[in-house]
């Protein structure tokens, strides 16, 4: 009947993940994603430069390969070709993860060779990763509503302090940190963002937080925080050479270290794609995940040809789609392609970086936040009346919470473990990895091996077992096929 009416059936309609959007409302979208990841993509080079023995010209070159190298490994993202992307709405950039292991090595080295070794190390790590791809999407068994909505909600909390970081300035050491300006602008501009939600409809209401980042920096211009000094030393074009540092070079400590980081990377990417993937309506299934894991490592793996460094999924931009709702991955693949153009232009990326970081952090408490609410909601799904998972969620994002409310708690531990400590999301994931497999796998796996002691008519005694990883919303296992 369908077919005779000229009507698409369900079978098919495009799922909105793969919709394409008319040219304007693609751009715009595109270029929302892309304010909402800067700051993240840029921080790790203006961190790590410095660290290693560079100038301002050398970090900005730094800064504009991140981004290129980010748009790139965005395409293999959403785009992707043969078994590489997720091929879900998900920005790639540079993981903060890296960083420390980074300046540490950028301070062992002598300057002329830091960034080379980082490089190397980078590349191994990389490769490393793109064949354990396949082996480690297996993983998306031990991750139920339980855990996945435990890690979806520690994203967003996670997230919240880079925030409330940048609502102050951004930076601990300036005088104005903290002043009644910057938070003043921030909450303004979260004003706004819910001003704008509410009262827009339709594509306005979905580029509120472009609208509303806009309007927070018009108004900044006269409050005397948004500056225009970097826009006037920029130049026009300013293409990544590649090994603008030099060869790279391979450090076996150094590779260790970001082996370690990699593998952080990837169980944080998992637990982003799991999270997206509910958010926009396609589960991330085992294929999914590693095929996203391959774009990850692949493009790790090719960032240092570019003086790029490791690349992984962006939270920040899971709160993004959830709260816009567009769900289109090539919005995201049009922000990919506008990180590259800001990459090769530094003007047009000294245009976006004229946004306060204050009005970011006042638009970010909004988007992380939402995040966080995904996460609520996925929890509320996973059969919390049973003391069991409430207990996982309890100790996993205690756990979690650690590096976010007492950042030195590990202080006196080996600095290679703190890789992994000084991510609550890591640390939390595992730990309601473990618990789940201890409370609803092997408790389980036990009773069913265990001799039926029922009486004959017992009720509980002729329940079906539950499944092995369930953890989720408590459903019985189906009855075998026969």
């Amino acid at each position: 009947m369908a077919a005779m009416t000229g009507q698409k059936s369900e079978g098919d309609r495009k799922h909105p993940v793969d919709e394409t959007l008319p040219p304007l409302k693609m751009i715009t979208s595109g270029l929302q994603h892309v304010a909402a990841m800067y700051a993240g993509v840029v921080a790790p080079p203006m961190i790590v430069g410095p660290a290693c023995g560079l100038g301002a010209t050398e970090t900005a070159f730094l800064m504009g390969a991140s981004l290129f190298t980010a748009g790139i490994a965005t395409l293999l993202q959403t785009l992707g070709f043969w078994k590489v992307g997720a091929r879900l709405p998900f920005v790639n950039g540079v993981s903060f993860a890296g960083v420390t292991p980074m300046v540490a090595i950028g301070k062992a080295q002598s300057p002329g060779h830091a960034l080379p070794v980082i490089f190397g190390a980078v590349i191994v790590a990389g490769v490393l990763g793109f064949l354990l791809a396949p082996y480690f999407s297996k993983l998306v068994r031990f991750f139920p509503p339980v855990v996945t909505g435990t890690v979806i909600t520690l994203i967003g909390v996670s997230l919240l302090p880079v925030a409330f970081n940048w609502s102050q300035g951004g930076n601990p050491q300036a005088p104005d940190f903290g002043s009644l300006t910057n938070i003043g602008m921030a909450a303004l501009t979260f004003v706004i963002v819910l001003v704008l939600r509410r009262v827009l409809r339709g594509f306005l209401q979905q580029i509120a937080i472009l609208l509303g980042l806009v309007a927070g920096t018009l108004i900044a211009i006269p409050v005397g925080i948004t500056h225009f000094s970097a826009l006037g030393k920029a130049s026009l074009i300013g293409f990544p050479t590649p090994f603008h540092f030099g060869a790279p070079q391979f450090d076996i400590a150094a590779i260790v270290s970001m082996c370690i980081v990699m593998l952080v990377c990837m169980t944080e990417s998992t637990a982003d794609m799991l999270a997206l993937g509910k958010i926009v309506g396609r589960p991330a299934d085992e294929r999914t995940i590693e095929g996203g894991l391959r774009a990850d490592t692949l493009g790790t793996a090719l960032s240092p040809l570019f003086n790029g460094f490791a690349n992984s999924a962006f939270a920040q931009n899971i709160g993004l789609v959830a709260m816009t709702k567009v769900r289109s991955r090539y919005v995201v693949a049009t922000g990919g392609l506008i990180l590259i153009v800001l990459g090769l232009c530094p003007v047009a990326a000294s245009v976006i970086s004229l946004v306060p970081l204050p009005v970011l952090g006042g638009a970010g408490i909004v988007l992380f936040g939402s995040v966080a609410a995904s996460g609520i909601q996925t929890l509320a799904s996973a059969a919390m009346e049973k003391d069991d998972n409430a207990l996982i969620v309890a100790a996993a994002v205690g756990i979690g919470l650690i590096p976010i409310a007492a950042p030195d708690f590990y202080h006196a531990l080996p600095k290679n473990l703190l890789v992994v400590l000084d991510s609550g999301i890591s640390t939390g994931c595992l730990v309601a990895i473990v618990l789940n497999l201890a409370f609803n796998h092997f408790r389980n796996r036990d009773a069913e091996t265990a001799p039926d002691t029922g009486a004959p008519g017992d009720p509980e005694a002729a329940q079906p077992p539950r499944l092995a990883t369930d953890g989720g919303a408590g459903e019985p296992a189906a009855a075998p096929a026969h």
